[in-house]
């Protein structure tokens, strides 16, 4: 029996696999089986290749054969960007099942190479190491906790236990379309890396997720109403990831010029919609709302106070918000 990632967690609850029906999903959920884990799967379908809707059934009966639920979900995206809309949507319908259902764990099937390659993107992209190691074995998203067993298998390893195993499964034609950013990156460069120094790779993303995890430290947000708030950690490299992961929470994806801009601290207006409020202690997050008439006595105790000016308006508007904030500066 091999090895997966997180074995004693796994057991400890029940777990809901993103499951394709692919290379990686279906050896997942084998080895799932094979450890006796508890655990149901979710599918979704695009309706993008010609096999789609065979995927689905064969997601539903696989499920049934052994006893398990299957819950699918199907959607048509049109337009540009579709891997960013794609993994939105997804995201939404797990998250949903996960909170109806109260499953413990969200398992997807990512694997070394996945990781590599995401790796490889975030350099040329000008990243910085967490936003490097954006696929991590244990990782949060929003209110759901995700594992990730196989990040530590690489993509020959999956292939060969498949057929070792004589276990069928779906080959996605579009990932041999270097259109895709990612299948360039994987032809191109990560898969021969891969082949050649994996085991070599495999220790140094232990290593980097030591450094990251010293390097790093994480913050959480507490919300009143929309208001939300942290209490700053010690560096601003830790400040500026925290505030870039609530807003992919949200769905909003902060620029770099938007990062650059962050780190200076004081008051940001974040893409028209946000106001976000650097100050000694605390940073805080709200929808932004100008013009708006304020009274005297209002504007005062904000001036008393010291509270952003790009804050008021929200804060006017919401009494609950502006008595958090009188807790928090001691008003």
């Amino acid at each position: 029996m091999r090895e997966i990632l997180h074995l004693d967690l796994l057991k400890q609850g029940r777990s809901l696999l993103a499951f394709s029906g692919g290379v990686d999903s279906t050896a997942l959920f084998h080895l799932l089986l094979e450890h006796h884990i508890t655990f149901d799967i979710a599918h979704v379908n695009y309706h993008t290749r010609a096999t789609s809707d065979e995927e689905e059934r064969n997601a539903e009966s696989l499920a049934e054969r052994h006893n398990l639920h299957c819950y699918t979900h199907s959607c048509r995206l049109e337009g540009i960007n579709f891997e960013h809309r794609a993994r939105e949507e997804r995201y939404r319908f797990f998250g949903y099942l996960m909170k109806k259902h109260g499953y413990t764990y969200l398992l997807t099937a990512h694997q070394l190479n996945d990781r590599l390659e995401w790796l490889m993107m975030q350099m040329c992209r000008g990243s910085g190491l967490p936003e490097m190691l954006g696929i991590r074995s244990h990782d949060r998203r929003d209110e759901v906790e995700i594992l990730r067993p196989l990040l530590e298998w690489d993509r020959d390893s999956i292939e060969d236990y498949l057929a070792d195993h004589n276990i069928p499964h779906y080959l996605d034609q579009s990932n041999a379309d270097e259109r895709y950013t990612r299948n360039f990156f994987r032809h191109r460069y990560s898969a021969p890396i891969m082949r050649e120094y994996k085991d070599a790779i495999r220790r140094s993303f232990r290593y980097l997720e030591e450094d990251n995890d010293a390097l790093i430290e994480t913050i959480h947000f507490e919300t009143v109403h929309e208001l939300s708030y942290t209490r700053n950690p010690l560096t601003v490299r830790s400040l500026i990831y925290g505030i870039d992961q609530f807003f992919k929470a949200q769905g909003h994806l902060l620029t770099q010029h938007d990062k650059n801009d962050l780190k200076k601290g004081g008051e940001h207006i974040i893409g028209r919609v946000f106001v976000v409020s650097i100050e000694h202690d605390y940073t805080f997050i709200a929808p932004y709302e100008s013009n708006i008439v304020m009274d005297k006595g209002f504007r005062e105790e904000c001036r008393r106070l010291k509270i952003a000016s790009k804050l008021r308006g929200y804060l006017y508007g919401t009494p609950e918000a502006m008595n958090l904030m009188r807790r928090l500066k001691g008003g």
